[in-house]
């Protein structure tokens, strides 16, 4: 299984999950659990919809398959042009892959691809920031953050580098709001312009919990980019599809970057689909003559993926789901707000129905938990816990020890209300847990 360790099912059953509807799912067994997760981001417009299902068939029946090798067929070509009229600016050129890696991992080839055709082939370098998630295939393990996700697999694809995030909650209260954007340009500065090809954030960053951009963040991300010749690479493979509340997320913060990955959302996780939505600039030059993009894989754009997606799409428009996000994520921030309360809970974060709950041993001085203390609370206790009330969502450590909410964008009040009574149970344990065991250690 993946991202599992497989020993933990020793003493206990795999969790198999057979049906879905609406905000929920069920086990083998027939208990139901609210999907604060969206099962893993993706399931947008909740589970159990006709309309993907029925688009599906409908396209297997007519066309099941054929590729986009030197050819062409009509709902890849429908979808790119749907795409092509929600998008911002000129981001109007799809390069449909299966998914978020190979969506961020052909970002990359086609930003080293581009200069290269520009007369600028020393441009290969690519920029992230530390404790992001980008992908698992080796390119875009490289863009990765996170340490421990990349060290098992070193070496690596050579020419990723990291800069700061935005998690302002553990900067000092005089720092500059700006500092972290201005980081950029100096890691640019310091590897030399003429060898950074792009910059990739995500409007929200997911790893280490929902790190919001500060005021001005983008806008001054996207003049360094233009000030040094670089691309700008929003990753939206969680953040697009209303997650936070747009279409796109660079439309939430005000930016235009010069390419856009995406995947999850895309197609509601019904089918595999992902993509690389790329400005007329960036595509230009390969447009003419002898050139091409040498690059592709052999599902990328499946035409049931990309029925499934313009059926999504459809969904999403009529029932207004962007909007439903805007209306309703004050309530739903409001419910997790109100958890400030409970001593473990040090900060709430996010944007539309994408939130983390940081959790700390120590409010006043944001004392964090150590590996061993985090091991208890997530794993040993949290993860299972709120399973077992019926609440799907992350526990994770990659930065410091966060709960993860991204409910369907269906969910409303009822939700909210389930989400903070079982939060608010398991975490007020799990507080007087680690008071309890951090007593014992003083009083040994």
């Amino acid at each position: 299984m993946h991202f599992t360790r497989m020993g933990a099912y020793s003493d206990h059953e795999v969790p198999v999950i057979v049906h879905g509807d609406g905000c929920y799912v069920y086990d083998e067994h027939g208990k139901r659990y609210l999907d604060g997760l969206s099962a893993l981001y993706c399931v947008n417009i909740g589970h159990g919809r006709p309309q993907l299902a029925q688009a599906a068939a409908a396209q297997m029946e007519e066309l099941a398959f054929y590729t986009n090798w030197s050819y062409a067929h009509p709902r890849s070509i429908e979808l790119a042009a749907q795409i092509a009229d929600l998008t911002p600016g000129n981001l109007n050129r799809v390069f449909f892959t299966s998914g978020g890696s190979e969506a961020v991992e052909s970002a990359w080839k086609l930003a080293k691809a581009y200069h290269a055709a520009r007369g600028e082939p020393t441009r290969h370098k690519v920029l992230s920031r530390m404790l992001a998630y980008h992908g698992t295939s080796m390119g875009a393990l490289s863009i990765t953050g996170v340490t421990a996700l990349r060290t098992p697999f070193e070496p690596l694809t050579p020419g990723a580098f990291h800069v700061p995030n935005t998690n302002s909650y553990r900067w000092s209260d005089d720092r500059d709001q700006l500092w972290a954007a201005d980081a950029i340009e100096e890691a640019i500065v310091f590897q030399g312009p003429h060898t950074v090809a792009a910059v990739i954030l995500e409007p929200v960053q997911n790893a280490g919990g929902c790190f919001v951009p500060q005021d001005g963040y983008f806008q001054r991300v996207r003049e360094i980019c233009d000030r040094h010749g670089v691309l700008l690479i929003s990753d939206e493979v969680i953040c697009a599809w209303g997650r936070i509340g747009h279409w796109f997320g660079c439309q939430r913060y005000d930016y235009l970057p010069d390419m856009i990955t995406t995947a999850k959302g895309i197609s509601s996780a019904y089918a595999p689909l992902g993509a690389v939505i790329a400005g007329d600039h960036v595509a230009e030059p390969f447009l003419h003559g002898k050139e091409s993009f040498i690059h592709g894989f052999t599902f990328g754009g499946h035409p049931v993926a990309c029925a499934v997606g313009l059926a999504n799409i459809d969904v999403m428009a009529s029932e207004r789901l962007c909007e439903h996000v805007r209306a309703n994520e004050g309530a739903f921030r409001e419910r997790l707000e109100g958890l400030r309360d409970l001593p473990i809970v040090g900060d709430v974060r996010g944007a539309g129905y994408f939130h983390a709950i940081e959790l700390v041993k120590d409010k006043q001085t944001k004392e964090t938990f150590n590996a061993e203390e985090s091991e208890h609370l997530l794993r040993g206790f949290l993860s299972g816990e709120l399973y077992r009330r019926g609440l799907i969502c992350r526990t994770d450590d990659r930065g410091d020890p966060i709960v993860q909410l991204a409910p369907p964008l269906i969910a409303s009040e009822q939700q909210f209300d389930e989400i903070e009574t079982i939060l608010r149970d398991v975490l007020g344990e799990a507080s007087e847990r680690m008071a309890d065991a951090g007593a014992r250690v003083g009083a040994a």
